[in-house]
């Protein structure tokens, strides 16, 4: 296809595409922080390269040569946050994703992904009664060990008792979200990521945005106990539904599930 002198192909076509979905995915990352800033900066400087590389000013062309030479592991370094956020979500958005996670993991999965939820229903009732502030995340198909060792594991059987006695106030457990994978309790205190997006209201604390942040790079559900007001929220995809009953939110757990 001819438009004027410029000759265009489909795999143009779609390698512009790719480059657009990219650098889409790379503002909605960097979107509302520091990171953004520090972009434009790097490419502020880049621009002023070329610039002066074409006008052939030999000093300056030469150092901002030296520094542009370094750019990479610069980038690196300093966008190492983005960097992994971007694999995670390209990692969970692939559509190959569950083959690859079923060669690599000999045993049966789908057997043990519903469990009976009545212990941990009945466990986020008595939390939001009490006020004790909660958060459990759900997954199904992903151990989440690199979350996990951020805390302690436990490997337990899910149980009302044991789910209040981890978000007990006085729990040196409490601090922290317990990650559920399948029918057991695989860690307790594990370190969320907290999500940048700037759509989230401002009076939600980081643990809402806790819950946010990891629904984002990962196929998971987290369960939310507010510890202001007791209410009981559900968060996946990075989307937050709030003030659900107990029925209500047995009801999105198994559909999760």
């Amino acid at each position: 296809m001819n438009i004027g002198f410029l000759e265009i192909h489909w795999l143009d076509v779609l390698d512009i595409s790719l480059v657009t979905i990219l650098l889409y995915n790379l503002y909605k990352l960097m979107r509302g922080s520091v990171a953004l800033k520090v972009f434009i900066g790097f490419l502020s400087i880049y621009l002023i390269f070329l610039v002066v590389k074409a006008t052939e000013m030999a000093l300056l062309s030469e150092r901002l040569g030296q520094f542009m030479g370094v750019g990479v592991i610069a980038v690196i370094v300093l966008f190492q946050n983005e960097i992994r956020k971007l694999l995670l979500l390209i990692g969970k958005s692939t559509e190959f994703n569950d083959v690859l996670g079923r060669f690599f993991n000999s045993k049966k999965e789908d057997d043990n992904s519903i469990f009976d939820t009545t212990p941990l229903v009945v466990a986020l009732k008595s939390m939001g009664e009490t006020k004790t502030g909660a958060l459990i995340v759900l997954s199904k198909d992903n151990p989440l060990e690199y979350f996990t060792e951020t805390g302690d594991l436990l490997d337990a059987h899910i149980s009302k008792r044991l789910l209040l006695s981890i978000f007990f106030k006085n729990s040196p457990l409490h601090d922290g979200a317990v990650i559920i994978y399948q029918d057991r309790i695989k860690a307790a205190r594990c370190i969320l990521p907290v999500s940048e997006n700037t759509d989230i209201p401002a009076y939600l604390g980081l643990r809402h945005r806790a819950a946010v942040g990891i629904t984002e790079i990962n196929e998971t559900a987290v369960l939310i106990v507010s510890e202001e007001t007791g209410q009981l929220s559900f968060v996946h995809g990075g989307m937050i539904q709030y003030n659900l009953s107990p029925q209500e939110m047995r009801q999105k757990i198994v559909a999760y599930l």
